[in-house]
């Protein structure tokens, strides 16, 4: 486990941790944040996927906008990421879309496998676009992407196969959304959990461990399938 640094092609430099496999990377994974940085879960997730075999890393998204970013789960942090979620998405042309497109080109090189993006609450809406804007992926796979059922996002076109976790009882995605999503997508696997928003944070009080495993275990099925 190391922090490494990508230079984006507007020259910007941003940080991001990297997870190495035992021996030879069976794929790489690029884990997009939630809106409280790369913090002890992230770093978890991403120590996660390099134990399941792949090469993983965890671009700081935030970087833009504040450095070191590492909220917990209160109120006052929640807070704090909503707002520089907001000063991030707030940048001209999407120019943070460019950190991603680095750790992609990263992981490519440094991995000589094929790459994919998981992405969770605020990552999993970046995935998504990621599966329709970031070059050189081979599958994508959003969390509870919050803002990915707006009407916006659901007439992008991704470019990899997608597979999209989204939660019954999740108050900041309505179903109906998630339904209209997945009526206009249907080449997404679209996957239903009896659970809230967050599901598969087990730093959170919203934790839900059934459906996290299951989650877990269809994203590594697909990226198996799709980066082997």
């Amino acid at each position: 486990m190391t922090t490494v640094r990508l230079k984006a092609s507007d020259g910007f430099e941003c940080p991001a941790y990297v997870a190495q496999p035992k021996g030879k990377p069976k794929g790489a994974v690029v884990v997009i944040q939630e809106i409280f940085g790369v913090n002890p879960h992230i770093r978890e997730v991403t120590d996660g996927y390099a134990s399941a075999g792949y090469f993983a890393i965890a671009p700081a998204m935030f970087h833009r906008a504040k450095h070191g970013v590492e909220l917990g789960y209160t109120p006052d942090d929640m807070q704090a990421g909503m707002a520089l979620k907001a000063a991030i998405e707030a940048l001209p042309d999407m120019a943070f879309m460019a950190d991603i497109q680095a750790a992609v080109k990263y992981a490519l090189h440094n991995s000589g496998a094929k790459v994919g993006i998981v992405g969770y609450c605020w990552g999993g809406l970046l995935a998504w676009r990621s599966a329709a804007l970031v070059e050189g992926l081979s599958a994508a796979v959003p969390y509870y992407g919050g803002g990915s059922t707006t009407s916006e996002e659901i007439a992008r076109h991704p470019k990899c196969p997608v597979m999209a976790h989204y939660a019954k009882q999740d108050h900041w995605i309505g179903l109906d959304t998630v339904d209209a999503f997945a009526k206009a997508h249907p080449v997404v696997a679209v996957h239903l959990y009896e659970a809230d928003h967050g599901f598969n944070c087990d730093h959170r009080g919203s934790y839900q461990k059934a459906s996290a495993d299951l989650a877990r275990e269809r994203t590594l099925a697909f990226f198996e399938e799709h980066l082997a």
